[in-house]
C-alpha cells in the first residue's frame, strides 16, 4: 500500500471517529499564484454552497485557498482532496 493509499485510510478512520456528519469542513490549499490554478481549485467546490476566502503570500508567488463547505461523509472528503491532488503545485493542508 502506497503512501497516498495509506493517509487517506487513516483520515478517513479520524473522520469517522471524530466527525458527525453533515459537518461544516475547512479545507486549506496552498497553491501557485496562477488564476488557472487557483480557478480549478475553486471549481472544485463551486456550486456547492462553498465560502471561499483567498490569501496572497507576502511575496505573492502563493495564494492561500480556504474553503468552507458542508460535506455529507467522510469518502466526500477524501475525493475532494484526491481531485485537488492532480492540481500541479498544490499542497494541501
Amino acid at each position: 500500500m502506497d503512501n497516498r493509499t495509506q493517509f487517506y485510510k487513516k483520515l478517513k478512520k479520524k473522520l469517522k471517529k471524530d466527525t458527525t456528519f453533515p459537518t461544516k469542513y475547512l479545507f486549506k490549499f496552498i497553491v501557485p499564484t496562477d488564476e488557472n490554478k487557483i480557478q480549478q481549485v475553486e471549481d472544485l467546490f463551486n456550486y456547492q454552497g462553498a465560502v471561499i476566502n483567498k490569501t496572497s503570500s507576502r511575496t505573492g508567488k502563493y495564494t492561500s485557498v480556504s474553503i468552507h463547505i458542508v460535506m455529507k461523509k467522510a469518502d466526500d472528503i477524501i475525493l475532494k482532496y484526491q481531485a485537488a491532488e492532480k492540481i500541479e503545485g498544490i499542497i494541501s493542508l
